[in-house]
Parts: structure tokens; sequence; C-alpha cells
């Protein structure tokens, strides 16, 4: 198996590729997230940044079997549209019930936003329906994924839900639903900055499970998201460091229920946000676990010798063992 890390900046953006006789170009396609849809976010390509839509095009990936959302926030869901626009997927994953998008939302004027974040969030609100929209007309199927299923998506992966849980879920479907229902133009704003502010925790959380290694994606969870999670099933290879290593990201507590042999931090070259913190790297290092960056930023004494790349791509064999390497 390939897991990619695609350098989008601040962002996430990741490819899984299986081999699979059953798929097209004998392999199976899985994108989870896709990076901000921002052209800003893109101007600076000194530490390698692309979008998700140039890394499959040079990468000559032709296809796309499941995309997935984690939450919906603009740097994970608003690069996923112009991918599914040139390969739709035949499956769309993600958290709301499947006709949520038509029965009750609708599309949002950003330009009524007061700040930058209200604006992106908007944004995201409205890709999310775009893309659900998108998936449905071209014949693919749109998923509702909930804590405790388990997925097999193609010959020898395994992808386990642990999270949302039920209650998780009824809640981020109450909050969007009392969301897209208010008309009061203040009690809008007042509930868009609060649904904001909790989407982090309301993500889905991923568990890939490859022959001997598993990897544990959470979406952006931060330390106290993970609370309905039976601590056994943390237990991972490889993990995707929460929150874009932020300090709440991980504790130790965490790192020591996942015991993880390598962390991937998709942190922006610019460690916008306190992303990449230096505690929450220390937490990774302490733990004695390798450290790997999407993009390129400085934090000295961790990202030292991280080179320019546009991914960062791990090779997993079925026998448990793995190789890293930053791609060009």
């Amino acid at each position: 198996m390939k897991l990619t890390f695609a350098n989008v900046g601040y962002g996430e953006a990741i490819v899984v590729e299986c081999p699979d006789a059953g798929c097209r170009d004998d392999r199976f396609v899985m994108v989870i997230d896709g990076g901000s849809g921002e052209a800003e976010e893109y101007a600076d390509r000194t530490s390698g940044r692309q979008t998700l839509l140039e890394y499959l095009e040079s990468s000559q990936i032709g296809h796309i079997d499941c995309m997935v959302i984690t939450h919906i926030h603009e740097d994970h869901i608003c690069g996923l549209l112009p991918a599914a626009e040139r390969f739709a997927p035949a499956e769309l994953w993600q958290t709301l019930p499947v006709d949520f998008f038509q029965r009750s939302m609708h599309i949002l004027d950003d330009s009524q936003a007061k700040t930058p974040s209200e604006e992106k969030f908007m944004r995201a609100l409205n890709d999310y329906q775009k893309l659900c929209g998108l998936v449905c007309r071209e014949g693919g199927a749109v998923r509702c994924l909930h804590a405790g299923e388990t997925v097999s998506p193609c010959a020898g992966l395994s992808c386990r839900v642990l999270a949302p849980s039920e209650q998780s879920a009824d809640e981020l479907e109450s909050r969007c639903h009392d969301q897209f229902a208010e008309r009061d133009i203040a009690a809008f704003f007042k509930k868009l900055d609060a649904l904001d502010a909790r989407m982090n925790n309301f993500s889905l959380v991923l568990r890939l499970d490859y022959g001997k290694t598993s990897v544990l994606l959470p979406g952006d969870t931060n330390r106290v998201g993970y609370g309905d999670i039976d601590p056994a099933a943390l237990r991972a290879d490889l993990f995707k460091i929460g929150h874009h290593g932020q300090k709440d990201g991980a504790d130790a507590a965490l790192l020591d229920a996942i015991r993880p042999r390598a962390v991937v931090c998709c942190a922006s070259s610019d460690r916008r946000y306190n992303s990449a913190h230096p505690d929450a790297l220390a937490l990774v290092r302490d733990a004695g676990a390798d450290l790997y960056f999407s993009d390129q930023p400085h934090v000295p004494g961790f990202t030292d010798d991280v080179p320019p790349h546009g991914a960062v791509r791990f090779s997993i064999a079925g026998d448990g063992t793995f190789s890293a390497e930053y791609l060009p």
C-alpha cells in the first residue's frame, strides 16, 4: 500500500493506493480530505506546495474509487471539489445523513461573513453540498459512517471507524439543521461561530489496517476528542497527529495508547496558528516515534533535515514493515 500526504500547505490531503485487480488500473484509490481551495495557499511554492488535483495528475492517478470528508472545514474539504470534478469518485464517505445536503442545507452567501474565518467556514459548507451533489449526479454513492463500522473497500484493506460516536453524530446533525434553519442574521452567525469551533471534534476518525500495519487518521480531532474511543482501538504503527500538530493535538496519554512507530504532522511551512508546536513534537519524540511532515515548517531541532517536497509517501508491506520518502 502507498500512503501519501500531499504538501497542500495548511491543510490535509491524503491518498491511499492499494493493489487490486478488480479496480481500474489494477489499483484502488482513496482520497481522504483535499486541502484548501484558496489560490493564496499555493502562491508560494518554495516548500513544494501543490494542490491535491496537481498531485493526482502528476502521479498519473486517473480515477478515485473513494473520497472521504473527515469534517467540514475549508482546509480539508475545499480542495476535494476540483479533484472530484476531474475524477468523480464512486463513493463519498462522510458523517451526515445521506440526504441531509438536499433536505436541510442551502447555499450560503459568504459575502455576509464578518470575519475571514466565517467566510472560510461558509465556503466549506457550500462545497460540502456541491461535492455531495456532484457525486450523486455522476452516479456515485454518498455514504454515512459512524463509530463501530468496519468497511473493506478493496482487497487487503480494512477501514475501522472509531468516531464520531452516535451521540456526536446526532449532535452534528442537530447543529447543522439548526444552522440552516436560522433566519435571524445575528443568531445565524452566533451559531455559525459555535459550530465552527466544535467541528474539529466531529471528525471522522479512521484506522486503516493493511496486512500487519495499522494507520490512525483522526482528521482534526484534538486530545480531548478521543474520549468515546476504546484506547485499545487506537493502537497504530503510523499516526497522523490531529489539529496540524498544534499544542492540543495530542498528549502523553494518547501517544501511550497509540504507541506509534512514525507520526506525520500536516503543518504549513509558515506554522500558521502555532501548528507543529514544539511541545507536541517533543511528545512524539519522547514516545520514540519518527517524525515526518507534509510541508516544511521551521522548528529548530525537529525539522532541520526536512527538504522542500511535494509530498511524503509511506510504502507499506503486508508483513508490517514500511518505509518513508519525501517526494520532489
